[in-house]
This record gives structure tokens, C-alpha cells and sequence, in this order.
């Protein structure tokens, strides 16, 4: 197959046994759930890009195990090239959807696990690699969704994984058996986990001996038996239920988190990258936390360009696109977006290459660039909200203008230039709401803060790959101090 149709991928979600609670329900069917079917339709769209010939360049890849055209999502990054391509795809899939599109973590677990289980495999002569190296070949033969699973709920911070009070905690081992093993534990914050084929475990910190149980690394169907999900809220999802699409302000297209839950899951051996190799597990986690850290470079430029775009259309229906201060407003919000794709870019370029072959970024420039993730798309939605003016967040509903006799005056009474529809005003309005307050903030501006890590993570990383020391010889030999 190697390349599934947005029509397949639709289909091979609705074969899938997924056990999925929402608001206290068990749901009978996700994809066509309208609290969940928008979040479908935005990874459904990396399979539609993937078949125009005008995207082709971005959306797919040369397989180097098979030769075979695959979806990018599913490629290891094999030059700095590919790294820049990711970067570009997903700022062009940020703007056909303004909104996560869920298959980056996926993208980044496997480039993560592909280098890292190679070395350690040279080093401690361990069969994971070429374990999965047959998994990636049938995701990509298959085309397949897989979500990459890092985050634990952690529990008491201050404490281990071995030392919580609960050790469910983290995802964990509790029985090795010769066929394979059996976890327990859960993964929070799980972006597109529902909208999953499979589901690639990693360790979410550096892991000592004593935490060896929880240093494990697996792949697992996302209906396997014992893992089910709870879905995650967002601001105004039940929107989503009320039939319109104007008070939505992105109707087709969403994002979605869930718990994971593991419930003593059994794992084949042969889908196991990682058991108890606990001084690997560092490498892991700073690997594809360094390649995530690239993604927002690229997906979360996307969404700014559209809200950008939002915005410059406010002020045009509100007849200020001519103030100055407006102008410069929309400069700044441009300033600050393209910078942020320039780290994304920038960190591509410098990337090198692994023993394993995979190119991997360079992960300071990708920590400096999720550090201004973290600041710059805050900046950017109050720039926004600033332009579009208050009644974005006091206008009446859809169903107030559909209405037979207030709907004249919803009509009349919230009207910008002359020359626009009322409703054109309301849904850029309810858009820029959406990006910045409603659902898609979860995909855009809190998501920038702690998706692939808190700041705190980022200068952590930053500190440790800042080479002070070489800075401080370059200022020596300025200076003239020889010692």
C-alpha cells in the first residue's frame, strides 16, 4: 500500500475496537463523534495532502528501507534536507488546518528510537533495533498513524518512579514472561492518540537503576487489549454539539489529548525497544524532545499564519486596517512568526548525522527554538485579540442570527464596513476566539508552553549545550589572557 487515501485511513480507524470515554461515556463510535471528528479530519488531511501532486515534494518520502514513496510521517530523516522538509510540511499543514494535526509525535518518536536503539545495541549488544526496524517497515508499508507516547503523569514530582506512592504512576513493568511483557501505568496529554494505529512508548525522564522497571520502550496496537482512553476537555468543545459552524470558529478541522491508560497490557518481545537499559533512556527522551522541540518551528508558524491572516481581516471588516498602530501590530505578529520558523529552520540545516544513519537536529538551536514557542505565540494571540476588539468574546451566538425576529437586529447592530456581511465579521471573529481561547488554544497557545516540555525543560537543555566554557576561551584570547 505504502501510501493510504484520506478515504482508507477514515475506514481503517472505524475497524479499530477503541475504548474511548468522553464526558463520563463510553463511546460507541469515535470518528464520527462531533466532539472527536474534527480532530479525525486534521490528520485525515496529512493523508489527502500526501496525494496532490503539488505537495508531493513536502508530504512524501523515499523510503531508504524499501525504496518505496512513503508518507513523510512515516520516513527517518536521512539528510539535513529532510529535516528542513518536516519543518515546511508542517508549517503547510498548520495552515491548511489551523490546528494540530497530530502525527508529528509519531514522526519524532521514531527517528528517536531508530538512532538510539542502534547505539545501544552496539554498546550492550541488545536485539531492539532490528525489532524495529520491522515494525517501521510495516508502518510504512501500511501508512499507518502511530502515536508517540512520552508524557507520564509523573504524580509527586519531587519523587522517582521506584518512590512514588502509587508506582502505576509511570509506565512500568510488572511481569517479564518468555514470551514477552506485561505494563501497567498511563500516559497523559496523549495528542492524537484516538486517531491512532499504533502507539510507540518511550521513558518521559532519564532513568536510574533503581527506576530500571520504568526504563521501557514498546510499540502496541492502539486497541490492544487493556488500554483505553479518556478524552480530554477544551475550552468550548461542546460547541461542537450544537449543530452550527459559525460559533465553532474552525469547524472542520481540531486537535485532541487523552489519558492513556494501561491496564496490564501484554507486549511481544518483538514490538520491545527498551527493558530496564535505564543508561539509555536519557538519550531517548533528550532525542525526541529535541525533535518535537523542531516541530513547533514549523506546525505552530502554520497555525500563526492563519491567525495573522484572521486578524489582518479584522481589522479590515472593522475599518481600521488603515490606523498605523494596527499596521504595526500585524509587523510584529509577522516578526515574531517568522522567527520562530527561522529556528526551526535553523536547527534543521545544522542537523548531523547519527551512527545509525538518521539525521538528528541540532538540539540547541531546537531548544532555543521551543524557548520562544513558549513566548512568542502568546504575544502573537494578544496581538490578535487586541486587533479584533471585544466583541470577540461578547458577540451573541449562531442561533441569535439565524433567528426569525432578533436576527435582523444581530444583523444590523454588529456590522463593521458597509460592504461586508455581518456573518463574515462573526466567523473571522469566532476564528480568532478558537485560536486563541477556544479548542484550537489547546493546539496552539497553551500547547506552546508545555508541548514537548516546559520552559524550565528547554533552559535546562540550553544551559548543558551552551559551551560557557568555550565562550569564555574565545573572550581569553580577545582579551589577551593566557591562562
Amino acid at each position: 500500500m505504502a501510501l493510504k487515501t484520506p478515504q482508507q485511513y477514515e475506514e481503517s480507524l472505524r475497524k479499530l475496537n477503541l475504548k474511548v470515554y468522553l464526558q463520563g461515556e463510553l463511546v460507541k463510535n469515535p470518528v464520527d463523534h462531533p466532539i472527536i471528528r474534527p480532530s479525525m479530519n486534521s490528520v485525515k488531511a496529512t493523508y489527502e495532502l500526501a496525494q496532490d501532486p503539488q505537495y508531493e515534494d513536502l508530504m512524501t518520502a523515499t523510503s531508504h528501507l524499501t525504496g518505496k514513496k512513503v508518507n513523510r510521517f512515516c520516513h527517518l530523516h536521512q539528510n539535513t534536507e529532510d529535516l528542513v522538509k518536516k519543518v515546511k510540511m508542517q508549517r503547510l499543514l498548520g495552515q491548511k488546518t489551523a490546528a494540530c494535526f497530530q502525527r508529528c509525535v509519531g514522526m519524532d518518536a521514531i527517528n528517536a528510537v531508530d538512532s538510539t536503539t542502534f547505539e545501544m545495541d552496539q554498546k550492550l549488544g541488545t536485539p531492539y533495533h532490528e525489532r524495529f526496524v520491522k515494525f517501521l517497515r510495516q508502518m510504512q508499508e501500511e501508512d499507518w498513524t502511530v502515536d508517540g507516547a512520552m508524557t507520564d503523569p509523573k504524580g509527586d514530582r519531587g519523587l522517582s518512579p521506584s518512590k512514588q506512592a502509587d508506582p502505576d504512576l509511570f509506565v512500568h513493568v510488572v511481569e517479564k514472561r518468555k514470551d514477552g511483557i506485561v505494563v501497567c501505568g498511563a500516559k497523559a496529554h496523549q495528542t492524537g492518540a484516538i486517531n491512532s494505529h499504533w502507539i510507540l512508548i518511550m521513558p518521559t525522564i532519564s532513568m536510574t537503576k533503581e527506576d530500571a522497571d520504568y526504563a521501557v520502550s514498546f510499540a502496541a496496537p492502539a486497541d490492544a487489549e487493556g488500554i483505553f482512553y479518556i478524552y480530554g476537555r477544551q475550552s468550548c468543545d461542546t460547541r461542537k454539539l450544537e449543530g452550527g459552524d459559525i460559533d465553532v470558529g474552525n469547524k472542520n478541522y481540531g486537535g485532541h489529548e487523552a489519558l492513556m491508560v494501561f491496564d496490564n497490557v501484554f507486549i511481544p518481545w518483538e514490538n520491545v525497544f527498551m527493558c530496564g537499559e535505564y543508561e539509555f533512556s536519557g538519550m531517548l527522551v533528550e532525542r525526541f524532545a529535541g525533535y518535537h522541540r523542531q516541530s513547533y518551528g514549523g506546525c505552530k508558524v502554520g497555525v500563526g499564519d492563519v491567525l495573522i491572516g484572521a486578524a489582518a481581516l479584522a481589522a479590515d471588516y472593522n475599518g481600521a486596517n488603515k490606523a498605523s498602530h494596527l499596521k504595526d501590530k500585524l509587523i510584529e505578529m509577522v516578526h515574531l512568526n517568522e522567527t520562530l520558523y527561522a529556528c526551526g529552520i535553523a536547527c534543521s540545516a545544522e542537523g548531523h548525522k547519527t551512527a545509525s544513519g538518521t539525521y538528528l537536529i541540532d538540539l540547541l538551536l531546537a531548544n532555543v527554538c521551543k524557548q520562544n514557542v513558549t513566548r512568542f505565540p502568546y504575544e502573537i494571540a494578544r496581538l490578535a485579540e487586541d486587533i479584533a476588539g471585544g466583541l470577540m468574546v461578547t458577540m451573541p451566538s449562531e442561533k441569535d442570527l439565524r433567528h426569525p425576529t432578533i436576527g435582523k437586529v444581530v444583523e444590523k447592530y454588529f456590522k463593521g464596513v458597509a460592504s461586508v456581511p455581518t456573518e463574515d465579521r462573526m466567523r473571522i471573529l469566532r476564528l480568532i476566539e478558537n485560536l486563541t481561547l477556544g479548542t484550537a488554544a489547546v493546539g496552539y497557545r497553551t500547547e506552546s508552553m508545555h508541548g514537548a516540555g516546559s520552559p524550565q525543560a528547554q533552559r535546562i537543555m540550553i544551559s548543558r549545550q551552551g559551551n560557557l566554557e568555550q565562550k569564555k576561551q574565545l573572550a581569553k584570547a580577545i582579551a589577551g589572557i593566557k591562562k
